[in-house]
This record gives structure tokens, C-alpha cells and sequence, in this order.
């Protein structure tokens, strides 16, 4: 064989895998009910639903902490036996309801407002019952409790389908609104509705959040565009069990993509 032949076959070229997503719950309003029509979304658990899901997890020996320590944990190499807990919008009950329990089971988690309706309610879901969001001073005093502040924008708007001065007002804009109210510059961002696309994902980079949350990014997945599963009241042990392990297989079946 010449010398111009005589050389050994190019490697075949193998996707990197994508380094795995940690498992991150989300939820949004812990408040009592008892009619299923009082909660057309799906976004309310009780106290006592929350509580035996936080449970579940202790006797699985896994903690619920902020997504802002989870992913500085797994970057240390001390993420194992950590769970991100997510709470959406900055309902006031997650000050009278959700703190409590966390404190009770030694967990944290990041909280998403919105600084652009402190102190109104919930005016983007038109079927549900109306929840009081909390107020710049509700903010501060669940930001003093240990509580990750994070940005869910200002209005709760899509965002996907928001002209690029828009999206730069919520994404900046909330970000800097939130330094003033808490001292602090957010580190995550929580895209409403969950929905995002890649202009959306790239402009929350450069706008300085170090992650961002979603629901199902699908092949946008990655730190700014993190999955979470939703958490409803209906989650008893054996439907977070099959959650955890959903999130599991699809973890393993991600692969770097172009």
C-alpha cells in the first residue's frame, strides 16, 4: 500500500453525552382546598400533600434544596442525594404555607417572582381563583428566611412571542428590579409557561442569569433551559417514584446535540 493510502480510518465520530440534568421539582401555590374547580391548572397542593412529598423524600434519603446550591453542589462533586425545589410566581401562601414545612424538613428552595405585580394576583390564569402575589416587603422577609430569589420576568408573559425589547425589559429589566428590592442579583431565571425557544434561551444567557428553568425544553436542554417536573396533589409515593425514574431514562437518553 502507498504512502499516500497507507493511513490508519479516520475515528468514527460518537456523540458526547450530555452531562445529566439534576432532578428539579416544580411547583407554584400551597393553600387548602378541597373542590378540583378551585384549581383548574393543576398548581395548588395542601400543606399536608406538600409535607408527605417532602417526607417521601427524606425516606429516600434525597433533600430539597435551591436550584442555585444544587448546581453549585453537583460542580463540587457534592450534588448526590440533593433534589431542586421550585417554586413559580411568588404566591404569598408560599410564605404562610410552603416556608414553614421547608424549615420544619431542613430544605430550601428558589422562589420565582415577579416584580412587575408585587402585591396583586394572579391575572394570567383566567380560569383559576385569584392568589395573592407577595409584596416587595413579603419578598425580602422570604429572601432573609434562606429563600434563592429568582426571576420569573415581570408581567408573566410569554416570552417566545415577545418583540425583542420586551424580552429584554423582562429579562433585565425583573433582574435589576430585584437587585434593588433584595440586594442581591438573581442568579436563575423562570421562563413562564415554561415555554422558550432558542432566541429566548440565548438572550437569558447574555442578560447575565447564570440557569434557567423550564418544563420539557426538549433539544434546547441546558443550563438555561433546565427541565423540571411538576409536582401536583395528586402526587402520592408511588407517582413521585415513577416521576424520578421518568426523569432518569430521559436523562440517559440525551446526547449533545449540533
Amino acid at each position: 500500500m502507498s504512502a499516500d493510502t497507507d493511513t490508519a480510518p479516520a475515528a468514527a465520530v460518537v456523540p458526547a453525552r450530555r452531562a445529566a440534568s439534576p432532578w428539579v421539582l416544580m411547583y407554584h401555590s400551597v393553600a387548602e382546598f378541597t373542590d378540583p374547580a378551585e384549581d383548574p391548572y393543576g398548581i395548588t397542593v395542601t400543606p399536608a400533600a406538600l409535607e408527605a412529598q417532602l417526607l417521601w423524600l427524606r425516606a429516600r434519603r434525597l433533600r430539597g434544596v435551591s436550584v442555585g446550591e444544587l448546581l453549585r453542589a453537583r460542580a463540587a462533586g457534592r450534588g448526590r442525594g440533593l433534589v431542586g425545589l421550585t417554586f413559580d410566581d411568588g404566591y404569598t401562601d408560599f410564605l404562610t404555607s410552603a416556608l414553614p414545612l421547608l424549615r420544619r424538613h431542613d430544605c430550601t428552595a428558589t422562589l420565582f417572582v415577579l416584580p412587575g405585580r408585587l402585591g396583586v394576583d394572579n391575572v394570567w390564569d383566567p380560569l383559576g381563583p385569584r392568589k395573592a402575589l407577595l409584596t416587595a416587603e413579603g419578598i425580602r422577609e422570604v429572601a432573609a428566611a434562606g429563600i434563592e430569589i429568582g426571576s420569573h420576568g415581570l408581567l408573566h408573559q410569554d416570552l417566545t412571542a415577545a418583540p425583542d425589547d420586551v424580552l429584554q425589559q423582562e429579562l433585565r429589566g425583573s433582574r435589576d428590579l430585584l437587585r434593588e428590592l433584595t440586594g442581591t442579583l438573581p442568579e436563575g431565571f423562570c421562563h413562564p409557561y415554561g415555554h422558550l425557544d432558542a432566541r429566548v434561551t440565548a438572550a437569558t444567557r447574555a442578560a447575565g442569569y447564570a440557569y434557567a428553568c423550564g418544563i420539557a425544553p426538549g433539544r434546547l436542554v441546558g443550563p438555561h433551559a433546565m427541565p423540571r417536573t411538576h409536582v401536583s396533589q395528586a402526587d402520592g409515593a408511588a407517582r413521585l417514584w415513577i416521576k424520578q425514574l421518568r426523569h432518569r431514562v430521559a436523562e440517559l437518553r440525551r446526547v449533545v446535540l449540533p
